[in-house]
C-alpha cells in the first residue's frame, strides 16, 4: 500500500469516533427562503410513512402555510419557555429528546443562540449532545453562518454575522444536502411574502437580499458542498485503499500580528489550505523588548483562538528580528504558502526601518508569498 494512503492514529481516532456518532444531515441553503425547512420536513414526512420514528425538535415555519402543512401527523416536542428581555421564547428542549429517544430529531436553525441559562450557549452544542446520545438529527443551515466565511459574508453584504457554526461541525456532518433557489426566485418570493412579513420582507430587499448579494451567497454554498463531496471522496479512497494522482500536501502558513486584519487573513488562509486540500499554520512573532498594550494582547488572543478553532497547528516566538524568525519558521514547518497582511507603515517608515514584508519576499525562495490588503478598521 502506498505511504500516502496510509491512515495516521489520529485519522483512525476521528473514523471511529464519527462511527460512535450517530448520523446528521444538514440542509444548506444560501439564505432564508430558499426552502431548507421545507424539504427537511417533506424528507421528515417520507420517513415517517416509512414507519421511522422523527419528531420535530423546534421548527420554525415563519408561519408559512405550506411549511406548516408539512407537520401534519409529524410529533412536535413541547419547546422550553424561556423569558428573554421581556418576552418567551420557544427553544430546543434537549431533555425531552433525550427522554423521547426517537430515530430522528428535525431541529431547525443550526446557528440559533440560545438565550442565558440554557444548557448550551449555541443550538449546534445542543445538536452535538444529542448526536452524541445516539439519535440521528436533521438540521438546516444558511452558508453565511460559517465560521471561515464570516469575513467574505461581511465584505459581501455589509452585514456582519454574529451567530456563527464552526466548520467543524459541517466536515463533521454525515451528509450535507444543497437547497438551491436562484437569487431572482427568492426576490419575487420574498416580495409576495412568502418569506418575511411585508415590511420586513421590504426591509430586507433593501439591504441583505440584493440579487448580487444572493448571488454571492449562492456561490459560496455550492462551493461549500462541493468542498465537502472532495472531502468525502478522499476519505472513501483512503479507507478503500484506492490510488489515485496523490500529491504532496500543500503547507499553508499565514504569519498574523496583534491587529484586527489577523481574522481575515487567518480565514483567507484556512479557505486556501481547505481548497488545496493541505495543511494549515498560523505564526505570530513579536519582539521582545515591546510590550503589547492590552488591546493589542487581546486582539492577538483572539486570532489565535480563531486559528486553533480552525484547526490550524499555532506557531508563537519573540525574536528582535521579526522577518528573520517568520522566514525560519517557513522553513521548519515546510510552507508552501506564505500569507501576509498588507503593511500599515508608510513609505518613509518602511525606508527607515526597512519593511517586514520585503525581508520576507527577498528571504524566501521555496514558497509563494500572497500579500492580502487590509480591509479591518483600525
Amino acid at each position: 500500500m502506498s505511504e500516502y494512503l496510509r491512515r495516521t492514529s489520529e485519522e483512525v481516532l476521528r473514523q471511529i469516533e464519527h462511527l460512535r456518532r450517530a448520523r446528521h444531515k444538514i440542509f444548506l441553503g444560501a439564505a432564508a427562503g430558499v426552502g431548507k425547512t421545507y424539504a427537511m420536513l417533506l424528507e421528515a414526512r417520507s420517513l415517517h410513512e416509512s414507519g421511522i420514528d422523527v419528531v420535530a425538535g423546534v421548527i420554525d415555519t415563519h408561519g408559512r402555510p405550506e411549511t406548516m402543512a408539512l407537520l401534519e401527523g409529524v410529533e412536535l416536542l413541547a419547546p422550553l419557555q424561556v423569558p428573554y428581555n421581556g418576552m418567551v421564547r420557544e427553544e430546543l428542549d434537549v431533555e425531552a429528546v433525550l427522554r423521547r429517544q426517537p430515530d430522528v430529531v428535525l431541529v431547525d436553525e443550526l446557528a440559533h443562540q440560545n438565550p442565558p441559562g440554557l444548557r448550551h450557549e449555541k443550538r449546534y452544542e445542543d445538536v452535538q449532545e444529542i448526536l452524541e446520545a445516539g439519535i440521528n438529527v436533521h438540521s438546516t443551515l444558511n452558508v453565511q453562518h460559517l465560521q471561515s466565511l464570516n469575513d467574505i459574508v461581511a465584505q459581501v453584504t455589509g452585514v456582519r454575522v454574529r451567530e456563527i457554526v464552526p466548520d467543524s461541525v459541517v466536515a463533521d456532518a454525515t451528509e450535507l444536502r444543497l437547497i438551491d433557489l436562484a437569487p431572482e426566485a427568492l426576490v419575487e418570493r420574498m416580495r409576495q411574502g412568502k418569506v418575511y412579513p411585508s415590511d420586513q420582507a421590504r426591509r430586507a430587499l433593501d439591504n441583505f437580499f440584493r440579487v448580487g448579494n444572493l448571488t454571492a451567497l449562492r456561490e459560496l454554498a455550492l462551493r461549500t458542498v462541493a468542498d465537502e463531496a472532495d472531502s468525502d471522496l478522499d476519505d472513501y479512497m483512503r479507507l478503500h485503499h484506492i490510488e489515485g494522482p496523490w500529491q504532496t500536501k500543500d503547507r499553508v502558513l499565514v504569519c498574523v500580528t496583534p491587529t484586527l486584519n489577523g481574522q481575515l487573513l487567518i480565514r483567507r488562509g484556512y479557505r486556501m489550505a481547505r481548497r488545496l486540500k493541505g495543511d494549515f499554520l498560523v505564526a505570530t512573532v513579536l519582539p521582545p523588548n515591546r510590550t503589547p498594550s492590552l488591546k493589542e494582547a487581546q486582539t492577538l488572543d483572539l486570532n489565535l483562538r480563531l486559528a486553533r478553532e480552525l484547526g490550524a497547528e499555532v506557531h508563537r516566538a519573540e525574536d528582535v528580528d521579526v522577518a528573520r524568525r517568520l522566514v525560519k519558521i517557513a522553513k521548519e514547518v515546510r510552507a508552501t504558502q506564505i500569507i501576509l497582511g498588507e503593511s500599515r507603515k508608510t513609505r518613509w517608515e518602511e525606508m527607515l526601518r526597512g519593511s517586514v514584508i520585503e525581508r520576507i519576499l527577498r528571504e524566501t525562495r521555496e514558497a509563494d508569498v500572497l500579500i492580502v490588503a487590509n480591509r479591518a478598521p483600525e
